[in-house]
């Protein structure tokens, strides 16, 4: 009784049913194709179509900046139309401005395209996130977890493919990479088109805005945590490896051993510590306890300068793991606060509004982690460490304060933000 039971949580986690089951697909395709290309696009712009380091930097900071202007109106478009038609095109435009980069051969066709591509990804973004909330209907958010977890893996899969490319080193190794994301985008739309339903837009409330989301205060005091709390993503993917290299004798292999771990502890406890995180004031204490273990792990990155090198790449992991920990709690929180504090009506606009913070903040993040904290060594890790944990101390405060405006009928973007029985029931077309 005990086995057959655990096989069968085990088999509906790993095969969920209709349209949670075909999302989780065609994100772990697209995202396969993202591991392909991103592990490769610097190399490709600069060797291969030998546009200098700096004008890359500029055009994808061009890009970047640009891409946050769709965020609300494509979320708005999602929950005026639909969020699967918007997301199925989002997807379609970014397989063809993909595809378009095989062609380019100057800094100004490179970040037409590369702010083209950008568009589409914040829209993709905004309608992708509504199209989650409801297909997850009453738990978008241990859903989102779920997904998480096969979209990790899928970009680990697409890394390792993409490693093979970069030992050929030749223009058309490159272009099977472009090519193979390009296809990888068009193949999530066909799957989606096929196993998700077009869910029909809900009814909205006269007061709805266009931009309500901004006179949310407890909304944008969130998004703007989550955006700040963001700059923990490249803590590992930027700072870490510069620090080991620039500061440690550790060998040169930590750094990729570092992302290893990273990648697998986010992959095996996404969707176990995700499920159990659902409600905004659980994710209000997940978004505090996400800040305690960065607190723990910032210092422990630190030290390894400070320790002999045969003692660096272990102190390295088990930072690395602690702090991936957090990572886990803080996107989990993430997802509780960011669907369950968002109106039912209005989720696509919401989620156009936390891609725009989540995206303000990375794009911050390299300037603020290599001037900053490399600039103030090991005070500069206290300090990050610190910066963390008063950011997930807040996150109860800020959780309490959006339940109590939608308890008194305040939320300014219409009707409350959970998912009742009769918006979860609504048919799909």
């Amino acid at each position: 009784m005990i086995a057959n039971g655990s096989g069968h949580r085990i088999s509906s986690w790993l095969a969920p049913e209709g349209p949670q089951r075909a999302l989780i697909v065609a994100s772990f395709v697209s995202r396969v194709g993202n591991g392909l290309f991103n592990t490769a696009a610097v190399l490709y712009f600069t060797l291969v179509v030998h546009l200098p380091a700096a004008q890359v930097g500029v055009g994808l900071t061009i890009a970047g900046l640009t891409g946050l202007l769709a965020g609300i109106p494509a979320g708005n478009l999602a929950d005026r139309y639909g969020p699967r038609r918007v997301w199925l095109a989002s997807l379609a435009m970014q397989a063809v401005t993909m595809a378009a980069f095989v062609f380019i051969q100057s800094w100004a066709t490179f970040t037409l395209i590369a702010t083209l591509d950008r568009l589409a990804a914040a829209a993709s973004g905004a309608a992708g996130g509504a199209l989650i909330a409801r297909a997850g209907g009453e738990r978008p958010a241990a859903f989102r977890a779920k997904l998480r977890t096969f979209v990790n893996l899928g970009v680990v899969l697409g890394t390792v493919g993409a490693g093979f490319a970069l030992a050929v080193n030749s223009r058309s190794a490159y272009t099977a990479l472009i090519l193979a994301n390009a296809a990888s985008f068009a193949c999530a739309g066909l799957i989606a088109l096929v196993g998700v339903p077009d869910y029909r837009p809900l009814p909205r409330p006269e007061k709805h805005r266009g931009w309500s989301v901004l006179a949310d205060r407890p909304y944008v005091s969130f998004v703007a945590l989550y955006g700040a709390m963001g700059l923990q993503y490249q803590t590992v993917s930027l700072l870490l490896p510069i620090w080991l290299s620039a500061h440690t004798d550790a060998p040169r292999w930590t750094v990729a051993v570092v992302y290893a771990v990273n990648s697998g502890v986010c992959v095996l406890l996404q969707s176990r510590i995700g499920s159990r995180i659902e409600t905004p004031r659980q994710g209000g204490r997940a978004f505090r306890i996400a800040g305690l273990l960065f607190l723990v792990s910032c210092p422990l990155m630190a030290l390894t300068a400070d320790v002999p090198v045969w003692v660096a790449p272990g102190l390295a992991i088990l930072a690395v793991c602690v702090h991936s920990l957090g990572e886990v709690w803080e996107s989990s929180a993430g997802f509780a606060l960011g669907f369950g504090l968002a109106p039912d009506h209005a989720q696509g606009q919401y989620q156009g509004f936390l891609g725009i913070g989540f995206d303000a903040g990375q794009a911050l993040a390299p300037v603020i982690l290599t001037t900053a904290v490399l600039g103030l060594g090991h005070t500069g890790w206290l300090l990050l460490g610190a910066f963390f944990a008063a950011l997930g101390a807040a996150g109860p405060v800020v959780a309490a304060w959006g339940e109590r405006t939608r308890r008194t009928g305040q939320d300014p973007a219409g009707t409350s933000p959970g998912r009742s029985g009769d918006a979860a029931l609504l048919d799909a077309e």
